[in-house]
């Protein structure tokens, strides 16, 4: 009840209520996108500055780890929404390569939690975040059967040389947008910088990506709560199957996530991160990648499932959950 009443799910439920009333946030255009530009350069200062003290043999597995996850998790989702749900092979490659790729304003508020809770976790979980962004959509792509037509039908417009249009889609289009994916690159690179300027460079920042942390979470989270309740519309239009999908896609994430967590070895706050990160589904990433390389997926079916269904799910349930367990096992 306390992750409930917490300022950041508070101005949640407000941003969600002002949408389901009807009425617009007094923002200007881009506002929420600064916001969240924000957050990657400050959550990635942070991770950088706490990796910078750990050892990369102890982090190693953890990362590794991660990437596997990000690769193998779109498997079992598209197995699900090929067989029970019914779904279309190139709709169903498209969701799990959401639901394979993670969400960062999940983890931040995951993170939030555990700060409020005096939990401790270690920087590398945010290089886990950047490293997990990514393999799902390969992953995806390789399941909807599309890529090899496209790398034959670039061999045949080449005059039968090896050549694939690079341009016109398939996976050297989707690596291309996944590597180069501003919000990937600029948490990535802000944990670099992190990496560089260590706790004194970071203390000189602090009136900016420090102590402002917590009121630029819960306008961001005041912005992602209507955007996520305006997309109830499209989510009601879904059928019950897919709907059930995404509450039990993210349920069966997390268990994934926590058997890795275990043998692992992980603290309560690395662990309860890593359940997080698994339970979690993209809206921002995959969606830019898939939308050259995949154009005959529908996104009025990713896009509301992930963002309208899963996102809440996770913001209200999932995280007080996935924490409460970790507890219970870990200590």
């Amino acid at each position: 009840m306390d992750a409930l009443l917490s300022a950041p799910i508070l101005f949640f439920g407000l941003g969600a209520l002002m949408a389901l009333a009807g009425a617009r946030l007094p923002f200007p255009d881009g506002f929420g996108k600064a916001l969240a530009a924000y957050l990657l350069v400050a959550i990635g200062l942070k991770g950088g500055v706490a990796l910078a003290g750990a050892s990369l043999a102890a982090v190693l597995p953890l990362l590794l780890t991660a990437a596997l996850i990000s690769f193998a998790m779109p498997a079992l989702a598209f197995a699900l929404l090929r067989g029970p749900v019914g779904l279309d092979r190139v709709n169903a490659a498209a969701i799990a390569a959401h639901y394979g790729s993670v969400s960062l304003v999940t983890f931040v508020t995951a993170t939030k939690l555990l700060e409020a809770r005096g939990i401790s976790f270690g920087g590398h979980m945010v290089a886990a975040l950047a490293i997990m962004e990514a393999p799902a959509i390969i992953t995806g792509l390789l399941l909807s059967g599309r890529v090899g037509m496209l790398a034959r039908s670039g061999t045949e417009q080449a005059g039968g040389t090896m050549a694939v249009n690079m341009g016109g889609g398939g996976l050297p289009s989707a690596l291309r947008e996944a590597a180069f994916n501003g919000s990937i690159l600029l948490l990535a690179g802000s944990l670099v910088v992190g990496l560089a300027i260590g706790t004194p460079g970071l203390a000189k920042l602090s009136g900016l990506f420090v102590a402002p942390w917590d009121g630029a979470l819960c306008l961001f989270l005041l912005d992602m709560g209507h955007l996520a309740a305006s997309r109830m519309r499209q989510a009601a239009a879904l059928n019950l199957r897919l709907l059930g999908f995404g509450l039990v896609m993210p349920l069966l994430g997390a268990v994934i996530g926590l058997s890795a967590a275990l043998p692992l070895g992980l603290g309560l706050g690395d662990a309860a991160l890593l359940v997080t990160l698994c339970a979690s589904a993209s809206y921002i990433a995959v969606p830019a990648a898939l939308r050259h390389a995949l154009p005959d997926a529908d996104p009025g079916l990713s896009l509301p499932l992930s963002l309208a269904v899963t996102f809440p799910f996770n913001i209200l349930v999932g995280i007080p959950l996935y924490l409460m367990v970790c507890r219970a096992l870990i200590g």
